[in-house]
């Protein structure tokens, strides 16, 4: 068995492929570090953010619309799902992680489906990788190790993860001991006040010396969205990020009371696609916290392709920070390639 033919060109909303067609085909970058040009930033721009609101309503009823009215079966939702895998941060974020753990974890990374999964799909093991590993800075050179010779990034979470609350000082010498440790992407969180607080420039200018701070390294800036309250402060701070020179925005460390929804990410996105049309610069996006299930990797798909269309479908711009989803993604492929549900302990955990 084989799976569909990646997406066609001018068909369906957005230009892309028409909703029940697979997006995994060998035009899809599948893994490895992106060559994709970085998002250079700019000059604080008030005039872009400030005069905006979202409406509330209005986001939540799309957001609604958006997963009710699309229906993916068979073989094209096993396609999404492998590709919600090529898209997926696998992510250990825990007090009591060792060596071994983040070892384990990115032997995962490298073969996320059982070998049976993958001759029933057609696919070959290099060809399914997720997107990147996240891990501590303490982590990252046990990381780097261990995925040597896959092509997988290594991200690491910093800036004093996930509160954020230390002297500026510390969270760029943080970034900056990650990166000389090896780390491809940086996970850094912004100081939620000064969101709640309007002060735009205070908020640019710390962005602009994180992305500063990590050279090479591509700069994902986590808005922890369940702190700021409303999805206009959440498209204005993703303004503000892009502007400062942010690779890809997050909504979430995951450590919220409320994490990733798919409102907030409605919001996040179209400041995405105006900060895009407007200088000409793709940043990416990543929900992270709150999604568990192969359905929400779909409805988190179909909001990028609805809205951002069929490049930000790959990991280059598009990133699920939820390991939970991985274990029900492989089960439902199970069920899709035998036609039985498998135990959990039959999946080597993530």
């Amino acid at each position: 068995m084989s799976l569909p033919a990646g997406p066609q060109p001018g068909r369906g909303t957005g230009g892309g492929a028409a909703m029940g067609e697979a997006v995994v085909g060998a035009a899809q970058p599948v893994h490895g570090r992106s060559n994709r040009p970085r998002n250079p930033g700019m000059p604080l721009a008030p005039d872009w953010f400030v005069g905006v609101a979202v409406n509330r309503p209005a986001a939540e009823r799309r957001a609604a619309t958006l997963t009710a009215r699309r229906s993916i079966k068979k073989e094209h939702q096993a396609a999404w799902q492998v590709n919600a895998i090529r898209c997926m941060d696998l992510t250990t974020l825990a007090g009591d992680d060792t060596e071994g753990r983040v070892r384990r974890l990115c032997a995962k990374a490298a073969r996320p489906l059982a070998p049976h999964i993958l001759a029933g799909l057609g696919l070959e093991p290099e060809e399914v990788r997720v997107g990147a590993v996240c891990v501590y800075p303490t982590m990252v050179g046990a990381a780097v190790r261990a995925l040597a010779g896959t092509g997988i990034p290594v991200a690491s979470v910093a800036t004093g993860f996930p509160a954020g609350l230390m002297p500026l000082p510390l969270r760029l010498a943080e970034i900056r001991h990650a990166v000389a440790e090896g780390a491809d992407e940086i996970d850094i969180v912004i100081t939620r006040a000064h969101v709640l607080g309007a002060e735009w420039q205070a908020l640019h200018d710390e962005v602009a010396a994180m992305r500063e701070a990590c050279g090479p390294a591509r700069l994902k800036v986590i808005l922890a969205t369940g702190d700021l309250r409303t999805l206009t402060s959440a498209w204005r701070a993703a303004m503000v990020a892009m502007q400062a020179g942010a690779d890809f925005v997050k909504t979430s460390t995951g450590k919220e009371g409320v994490n990733a929804t798919l409102p907030v990410s409605l919001a996040m996105v179209r400041a995405i696609r105006d900060y895009a049309g407007r200088s000409g610069h793709a940043v990416g996006f990543k929900p992270a916290g709150g999604m568990r299930t192969a359905k929400d990797a779909l409805n988190w798909q179909i909001l990028m392709k609805e809205e951002l269309g069929d490049a930000w479908l790959a990991p280059d711009l598009f990133r699920l920070g939820a390991s939970s989803m991985l274990a029900d993604i492989e089960r439902q492929l199970e069920h899709f390639v035998t036609g039985r549900y498998a135990a959990s302990h039959r999946h080597a955990p993530a």
